[in-house]
């Protein structure tokens, strides 16, 4: 790894940040949209991004291949509550031997996801960005994904579709107007 490029992370965690931000205002989720990826700024994720820091990547996979191992990462999903990592736990059912498994999401969560994937796909990006390269890129990994609750992950790949298909201004609309609001109860 080179040098700490403090400013190129600051710049690069922002430009997500407002995108994120952004879509939330638009769907109505204020809070969440001030508040996101804020433990970013955080000594235990901040300088682990700018000593792993390219600009075209998540800093935790060069931290992982690196180290084996991000610790950035375990700091970040279990402080946000829009990775589903975030939602695992022992599962509840005996039958199920309990091992861990993958709570269902609330809704106005699983909205932030959807914006934040799509915000971190503009991001590393660039000029490259179509609306169909958050479920392209979810579905290249789709076979690490199997901790994801069943009906999240139902809603997940519906709205990034949706996003594919229709595109932002509809999706948005889409997750503001009936996501949201639970008119679709066949999840």
């Amino acid at each position: 790894m080179g040098k700490m490029n403090y400013l190129g992370h600051l710049r690069t965690i922002t430009r997500h940040h407002n995108l994120v931000m952004g879509y939330c205002l638009r769907a109505g989720l204020v809070r969440q949209g001030l508040l996101h990826d804020l433990s970013k700024l955080s000594p235990e994720e901040f300088l682990v991004g700018a000593k792993y820091y390219q600009g075209t990547r998540s800093p935790n996979n060069a931290e992982r291949e690196d180290t084996g191992m991000s610790r950035a990462w375990l700091h970040h999903k279990g402080r946000n509550k829009h990775h589903y990592e975030y939602w695992i736990d022992y599962a509840p059912d005996p039958k199920s031997g309990n091992g861990l498994a993958g709570m269902q999401m609330p809704r106005r969560y699983v909205a932030e996801m959807i914006f934040d994937r799509v915000s971190a796909s503009r991001v590393y990006q660039g000029e490259k960005y179509t609306d169909r390269s958050p479920l392209d890129y979810y579905l290249a990994s789709k076979d690490r994904s199997w901790f994801i609750n069943d009906t999240t992950k139902r809603q997940l790949e519906y709205l990034l579709t949706m996003w594919a298909e229709r595109g932002e201004d509809y999706t948005i609309s889409y997750i503001r107007d009936v996501f949201l609001k639970g008119e679709r109860k066949d999840w």
